[in-house]
């Protein structure tokens, strides 16, 4: 048994090691299973094959699809401008002055939208830096705006949310994307705030400090550089890309409301057709058909929050072939760059669900298990914990929420059900568990975020871990403590 746990401690230690360094999850994951494996003494070969290609191969079957809509909608958003459009014009709104702020909504509302981090990074970078120096802002709360927006509330906690870690509960809870709306949409409050709180205060100390704007932007000299995140991970190599730096600084230009507007309405269509199939086409579909074998025996709920997330990123894709004609060509290239796109996140993440599968199946996890259940009696405590333990492990939220679902999933619905306790609360929690601890240093999205800054984790980490580890946390519990304290609300 011993053996069994310095084989677990020393996989994570080589998975995390190498993943920080930039190398590929794909490749690093089963062979960090199989040192695992090797020390607790179970067949190699078997259990790639048999437990860990199954875990990956079900994964796939199940949200390839969404990742293939989202990544595809997110490359057409770009192409046809309309991202850069609604970043120029939010700062009209709020006013220049307040960089910060803007920041954070314009990222947040591109990723309730179901636009990638890798998108929204180097759309809003260029924008937000003559933001920062007009308002003479530290460029050191530059990747922590971001953050806050993209990494935290956006995510997982706003109901409808397109992002993945919103669609992974579902199959296991058998809820839809708008779960717990009213908990979903007071931990968004909870962390939005709060997260603001702390970078306001910081930006009134440094103010005092006599720190303005400076831009921390230094050329990298790795030709290893960590690949790009889709919403919480990786997406394609950035190594030949040019450096973030090199971006022009150009101010939002006069009279751009119309654009923006123009530009926000296929994020509004995600929203809108996403709520529209839960809520009013689903429940008049006739989806018997689905207890066939051919269909996998399951039930509408099981698939309830793909379809729908896929259906609304689908509709709101066409709705920008439609609204800019004359770029069809352009539009169609776009269908190859997202597909393209899209492959690596999901075989990313599906190799962590991979990795997770095999631990799982070791005779020495049943201790791991015993130790996170004894936690607690309450199934929502253990989710949450056991979430927050395996994303701050792995660095990933949708990778550590896999995994705690795949393992732990069949049994915390179970104890739920037993205790009373609400399905969509679970899922509500869970998720927003997921978002938590996963930002340490080592999350390769956290480490590219920086890279696009410009700056390094000395220069920026500190405000980005408040926003995205200590204000999610606070808002995590104060989700967890509402809905267990108020049963109504879930």
């Amino acid at each position: 048994m011993l053996w069994g746990l310095i084989g677990i401690v020393l996989s994570l230690v080589f998975l995390i090691g190498l993943a920080y360094r930039g190398h590929s999850v794909v490749a690093i994951a089963p062979l960090a299973a199989l040192i695992a494996i090797a020390f607790s003494g179970a067949p190699l070969l078997a259990s790639y094959t048999q437990i860990f290609m199954p875990a990956l191969g079900n994964f796939i079957i199940g949200f390839f699809p969404l990742f293939l809509a989202g990544a595809i909608f997110g490359r057409l958003m770009t192409v046809s401008g309309y991202a850069e459009d609604i970043a120029r014009w939010i700062p009209q709104i709020f006013g220049p002055k307040r960089a910060v702020l803007v920041t954070a909504i314009i990222t947040a509302l591109l990723t309730y939208g179901g636009v990638s981090a890798w998108v929204i990074a180097f759309t809003i970078v260029p924008i937000a830096k003559p933001l920062f120096k007009n308002a003479n802002v530290s460029m050191r709360l530059l990747p922590a705006a971001i953050a806050l927006g993209i990494f935290t509330f956006a995510t997982a906690a706003l109901p409808g949310s397109p992002q993945i870690h919103n669609a992974i509960p579902t199959r296991f809870f058998g809820t839809t994307t708008f779960a717990a709306p009213i908990l979903g949409l007071f931990g968004a409050a909870v962390t939005f705030v709060c997260g603001m709180g702390w970078l306001m205060w910081r930006e009134r100390s440094m103010r005092k400090a006599g720190e303005g704007f400076i831009d921390f932007a230094v050329k990298s000299e790795n030709t290893l550089l960590p690949s790009s995140p889709s919403t919480d991970g990786v997406s394609e190599s950035i190594g030949d890309r040019p450096a973030p730096e090199t971006a022009a600084i150009v101010m939002p230009p006069v009279g751009t409301a119309k654009r923006g507007l123009i530009g926000l309405l296929p994020i509004l269509v995600v929203v809108a057709v996403n709520a529209l199939y839960v809520y009013v086409i689903s429940p008049r579909l006739d989806t018997s058909y689905l207890a066939e074998e051919k269909f996998g025996a399951t039930t509408l709920q099981a698939v309830l929050g793909v379809w729908s997330v896929t259906v609304a990123l689908v509709v709101a894709g066409i709705l920008i072939f439609l609204m800019q004609p004359k770029k069809f060509k352009e539009y169609v290239e776009s269908l190859n760059d997202g597909a393209k796109t899209a492959v690596l996140p999901v075989f990313t993440t599906a190799s962590e669900v991979g990795y997770g599968a095999v631990i799982a199946s070791l005779a020495v996890f049943a201790v791991l298990r015993d130790g996170l259940f004894g936690v607690s009696d309450n199934p929502l405590i253990v989710g949450v914990v056991a979430t927050a333990v395996i994303s701050g492990i792995t660095g990933s939220s949708s990778g550590g929420l896999s995994i705690t679902l795949q393992s732990f999933g069949e049994q915390l619905s179970q104890m739920a059900a037993d205790q009373g306790i609400s399905a969509e609360l679970m899922h509500r929690a869970i998720a927003m568990a997921s978002v938590s601890f996963d930002s340490l240093p080592h999350n390769g999205a956290i480490v590219t975020l920086l890279l696009v800054c410009g700056m390094t984790h000395r220069q920026g980490y500190k405000d980005i871990g408040v926003v995205t580890v200590l204000v999610p946390f606070i808002g995590l519990v104060a989700v967890v403590a509402a809905g267990l304290a108020f049963p109504a609300l879930s």
